[in-house]
């Protein structure tokens, strides 16, 4: 199971890369093998701004749908296009192609609150 370095992890298994003040986000590795072969994203909150802790939106899977919980707060810029058509990009690639949302950062500081790639794999066990 991959676990970047590069990347910040929340408890509920998203993932946070940073540009700047622009946050990446997608679920891990982990959530994606848990969750199994993922057959539809719904995201619908493009333009919106939602805090940290709130839902930006919804996988389903075969045998589950999950919320998707937001790891930083922001307003949504952007929304990765492909998973519409191709949701299972996510389990082929989930800190790739399959990244979910781009978000302009309101509380930057929030990112350093995450957990990093060493603290996330003992959560995990």
């Amino acid at each position: 199971m991959k676990t970047p370095s590069d990347l910040r992890y929340s408890e509920e298994h998203e993932w946070v890369k940073i540009d700047g003040d622009i946050a990446t986000i997608g679920i891990t590795d982990f959530a994606q093998q848990q969750l199994g072969d993922i057959v539809f994203v719904e995201i619908e909150t493009e333009g919106d701004n939602i805090e940290k802790g709130e839902i930006f939106g919804t996988v389903e899977a075969v045998k589950t749908v999950s919320d998707l919980f937001m790891p930083v707060s922001g307003t949504v810029i952007e929304v990765n296009p492909e998973l519409e058509g191709a949701p299972e990009t996510i389990n082929s690639d989930p800190y790739g192609k399959g990244w979910m949302i781009k978000v302009k950062m309101d509380k930057p500081h929030e990112y350093e609150s995450l957990m990093n790639a060493v603290d996330y794999k003992q959560m995990i066990g």
